[in-house]
């Protein structure tokens, strides 16, 4: 049934001094002049999850000019765009449409189709106790409401201007990210970067003291891009590169801006121009995660007790463990280059000296270090690895290019650390290493009888198990781990026995690609406020569940 904003005036404002269910009467659709008010879910009471709410409009009433909206890229900068003007409409409301970060991710709060957009918010409906304040509800929905939506989906009342370079600025990022394999880079850093953030805790740029990234001349390249603009920076070139220099000096800070390249981030940011292949993946010890069913044989094998590493299982894995799970699982979710920093890294993974090997002869040791599988990594599997060494120069004997960071200004030792090492990368290995990724089937698994759900930022939790994400550091918003939650939920109902877990997250993906990420949700209407992960995101979720099963 439809209703008149009057209408709707009128009968929120009779339910001044009602019991807080009463609320749940407005659910319905209502016209609002030049958009429709849906009201999907009403919360149960004042204390409850705010309730679920649509805004649509008419393409044509919104006015935005076709050529923003006409590719896939266009809609989600545009998407990304009315969900901030929409957000600083109704910063100081009990309205919201979400918190966006600096990242552009495609996002259910705003829905582009071929006719309409949909803007997806939440209400905190207003109450004294739990009594309804009848009459400043109406005032959200019929006065500030309407006003907000006129002031942020309207075109005319928009920045134009903004918008446009909005678009722009994506298109072009996303066709520079498209070009780095064709150019054998696996990023690319833009001069005039700003890759320092606030704090440790914020992702803002740092506005005072930063200093602008400028590209080595012999890794500079410059790339023309659809809108005509070139951009000049460094090319980071496919192969093993490893990045120096003294403690506080920025080596970390730039591979945490190459970690965050793989989303396209807003005018401002500092790192509009770091870009990254999307699948690439950080790997980092992880201390008492379980890891069920993984080949860690490249890395770990003939353990004294006999057990097989060509399918480990521990529930409380060790560091260097850990770490060798994480870097196979990777691999196996399609990534092309890996992104290590030696700060998080176990180090009886990474290497060992030569006094060790002398004391503890490699027959007596289960641990192959990654300083002797990274250059097979990538000739037998083609997979790059960025790695952050400040405290071993192990890695020059491997390294394709030594990058040094000093004072945040970077500078190519290539040359020098292949002298101080013995690097022969056409060296040929002992015996194949690495061999095709094995299956790994899931069991039908045992269903819960509520659905995965965040648990704040850093987890999901599935029944009585908490699926710890807080070693996923590419997990930007807690929109994602929402989003993560609703794609755990499907691969464990598709899970039959017969598909493994790559075909599981594959058909997942795709039918996020045919459909839109409102597919993820079990609700008809409002879907709820989430992002999509990356497929990277959805293997290691369900890496962790401690429950899953394998054939």
């Amino acid at each position: 049934m439809s209703y008149r904003n009057q209408d709707l005036r009128r009968t929120v404002s009779s339910l001044d001094g009602k019991s807080y269910g009463a609320y749940k009467s407005l659910k319905g659709s209502y016209d609002m002049g030049n958009f429709t008010l849906s009201i999907d879910r009403i919360q149960s009471d004042p204390y409850a999850p705010p309730s679920l709410m649509r805004i649509i409009l008419d393409r044509k009433t919104a006015g935005i000019p076709p050529e923003l909206l006409d590719d896939a890229q266009g809609r989600l900068a545009m998407s990304d765009f009315l969900m901030r003007e929409f957000h600083a409409a109704t910063r100081e409301s009990s309205i919201s449409i979400g918190w966006p970060a600096q990242a552009i991710l495609e996002r259910t709060n705003i829905r582009i189709t071929e006719h309409t957009i949909e803007a997806r918010i939440t209400v905190q409906l207003p109450a004294g106790g739990r009594r309804i304040h009848g009459h400043a509800a109406a005032r959200m929905l019929t006065e500030d409401l309407p006003d907000a939506v006129d002031q942020a989906l309207l075109y005319r009342n928009l920045d134009g201007d903004a918008a446009t370079a909005q678009v722009t600025l994506l298109r072009d990022q996303e066709a520079l990210r498209g070009q780095l394999a064709d150019l054998g880079l696996v990023a690319f850093v833009g001069n005039g970067a700003i890759l320092p953030r606030q704090a440790g805790n914020s992702d803002l740029p740092l506005e005072q003291g930063a200093t602008p990234f400028t590209s080595p001349k012999s890794l500079e390249v410059s790339i023309t891009l659809p809108s005509g603009r070139t951009v000049t920076g460094m090319g980071i070139p496919e192969g093993i590169v490893v990045i120096i220099g003294g403690g506080y000096h920025g080596k970390s800070t730039l591979l945490h801006a190459i970690e965050q390249g793989v989303y396209p981030h807003i005018t401002g940011d500092g790192r509009e121009w770091v870009i990254t292949r999307a699948d690439a993946t950080t790997i980092r010890a992880e201390d008492g995660r379980p890891v069920i069913g993984v080949d860690i044989s490249p890395f770990i094998n003939n353990l004294p007790s006999g057990t097989d590493t060509r399918s480990f299982m521990t529930a409380n894995a060790s560091g260097s463990t850990s770490q060798a799970a994480n870097l196979m699982e990777a691999v196996a979710a399609g990534a092309s280059t890996l992104l290590i920093d030696e700060d998080t890294s176990a180090t009886n993974f990474m290497i060992r000296d030569e006094r060790m090997q002398q004391l503890i002869p490699a027959k007596d040791e289960p641990i192959t270090p990654f300083v002797q599988r990274v250059r097979p990594l990538f000739t037998e599997k083609g997979v790059s690895t960025i790695l952050v060494a400040g405290g071993s120069g192990a890695f020059f004997d491997v390294a394709d290019y030594v990058i040094a960071m000093n004072s945040y200004v970077p500078s190519d030792v290539t040359s020098a650390a292949h002298e101080l090492a013995d690097y022969d990368p056409t060296a040929p290995a002992a015996s194949k290493v690495f061999g095709p990724e094995p299956r790994r089937r899931l069991r039908k698994q045992r269903l819960e009888r509520k659905p995965a759900k965040a648990a704040g930022t850093n987890a999901i939790r599935y029944g009585k198990q908490e699926v710890d994400l807080s070693a996923v550091t590419q997990l930007v918003d807690a929109a994602q781990v929402s989003g993560l939650a609703h794609t755990f939920d499907m691969i464990m109902e598709w899970s039959d026995g017969r598909s493994d877990l790559a075909e599981l997250v594959d058909d997942v993906c795709r039918e996020m690609d045919v459909q839109g990420i409102d597919a993820l949700s079990p609700h008809n209407g409002h879907p709820g406020l989430y992002a999509r992960p990356r497929r990277q995101e959805i293997f290691a979720a369900v890496n962790r569940y401690r429950r899953l099963e394998l054939e």
